[in-house]
């Protein structure tokens, strides 16, 4: 199944339109592994009381790869894009758009872009002040 089509993967798009990044985290007694996308149990200690929270959107790029020839005509007028794996500072490993300029090891923010019929997050480098 994929991300998409994942009933336990609504809340989070939900979310995305508003801007904001969740996952669950695990209430287990000495577990609190995260989890994402969203699941009903925990993939570390099989618990079934999870908790959603909002993740700060930071974390640093794993890896990256940038799309030239998108797979349809109608994401055509978005290539190049970058599509990254990001270590999110909370834990928790997700795929997502990215700057394609980005490069492994960058410190990144998410930002949150059309992409087609839906807003996805899109990571960005951290400018810190």
């Amino acid at each position: 199944m994929s991300f998409s089509a994942n009933p336990h993967a609504q809340a989070f798009w939900q979310h995305a339109q508003e801007g904001r990044i969740i996952f669950a985290r695990c209430c287990a007694d000495h577990c609190g592994a995260p989890q994402f996308p969203p699941k009903p149990r925990c993939d570390v200690c099989d618990g079934d009381r999870l908790e959603m929270r909002q993740a700060t959107g930071t974390g640093t790029i794993f890896s990256i790869t940038v799309v030239h020839r998108p797979p349809s005509d109608a994401l055509r007028q978005y290539a190049p894009y970058g599509i990254a794996l990001v270590d999110l500072d909370e834990g928790f490993r997700m795929m997502a758009h990215a700057d394609p300029r980005l490069t492994i090891g960058a410190r990144v923010r998410a930002t949150f872009v059309p992409f087609g019929d839906r807003t996805v997050p899109r990571f960005v480098a951290d400018q810190k002040p």
